[in-house]
């Protein structure tokens, strides 16, 4: 029985194994050796030498580029996750209707995430951000003068949070599939009590939306820390005008890739993984105060 059994739980490893050693190879080995570089200095070529703390000093004493980077994340995400959150429900409520175009629609809303990421659009965005591109132009026409958008480090930063706007597709198709999941007697029920609409979104839409909303929240806060690509090909892998599009993910890249530091981009990568567990736990801590669960009956 034992050799039986033995066979058995073979078979089972043996499906199991390719996951295993992907995760081995590529993930928790990948991730144990960064926390060593960390404590290193290393530049890809010579040996890693240990230095002790030395990585972390520097970055939180004597590197103004690294606070820099910090502050224009910090802006990037909590300017922008709200805003694509808001508008990814906005567009969810347009869509939530029996129309039979609505699978269309959808679809149509929703490429822009499939390729928002992409390099392609990357340059795109450049070109219709530029200062003879479609944006300066509309704003022409209705008698505004254009924005230097590539020589301002606010408006260049504000231009990269429009790109993350609009990849709300997958937060968009996660709040259809909530709203969906409403019971249109509640909404019933709120019209025979006379409700209004922004009755209904407040006291019915949004708490019974709350779980999806933490969800979104959540992943979209992580994914808008770890964007890099629209940042390095709209300012040409310098994060410039004067560092404003120089995300945390940017500078990293450049300490480990184009300066060859890799240990302190090992500690840079190490403090941003804190930073991102640390706001998670503060929106799952606060959560009990806002998230709305139909089993427990209340808040």
């Amino acid at each position: 029985m034992s050799t039986r059994a033995f066979k058995q739980n073979l078979r089972g490893y043996l499906f199991i194994s390719p996951f295993v050693i992907g995760f081995l190879a590529f993930t928790l080995i990948p991730i144990l050796t960064s926390l060593y570089f960390s404590f290193t200095k290393y530049n890809l070529f010579s040996p890693p030498s240990w230095i002790g703390l030395d990585n972390f000093k520097k970055m939180f004493t004597e590197d103004a580029r690294y606070w820099q980077s910090l502050k224009v994340t910090l802006i990037y995400v909590f300017g922008g996750v709200p805003l694509r959150l808001a508008f990814a429900l906005l567009i969810a409520m347009i869509l939530n209707t029996t129309s039979r175009a609505v699978g269309l629609y959808r679809t149509l809303f929703y490429l822009p995430s499939l390729i928002g990421g992409s390099v392609a659009v990357a340059i795109m965005w450049r070109n219709i951000f530029g200062d003879t591109g479609i944006v300066n132009l509309a704003l022409t026409l209705i008698g505004l003068p254009g924005v230097r958008w590539f020589g301002d480090p606010l408006a260049a930063l504000w231009m990269l949070i429009f790109l993350s706007v609009w990849q709300f597709g997958s937060s968009m198709l996660i709040f259809l599939a909530g709203l969906k999941g409403i019971p249109s007697t509640y909404y019933e029920a709120a019209s025979v009590d006379g409700a209004n609409f922004w009755q209904k979104f407040f006291k019915i839409t949004l708490p019974m939306l709350s779980p999806v909303i933490l969800f979104n929240t959540i992943m979209q806060t992580i994914a808008a820390f770890m964007t890099f690509v629209p940042a390095f090909i709209i300012s040409k892998g310098t994060g410039g005008p004067l560092d404003g599009t120089l995300l945390y993910s940017l500078y990293l890249f450049k300490q480990g890739f184009e300066f060859f530091n890799m240990g302190y981009a090992s500690a840079m990568a190490w403090v941003m993984l804190i930073i991102v567990g640390v706001l998670t736990a503060v929106v799952f801590s606060t959560s009990k105060f806002w998230v709305h669960y139909e089993s427990e009956g209340g808040n």
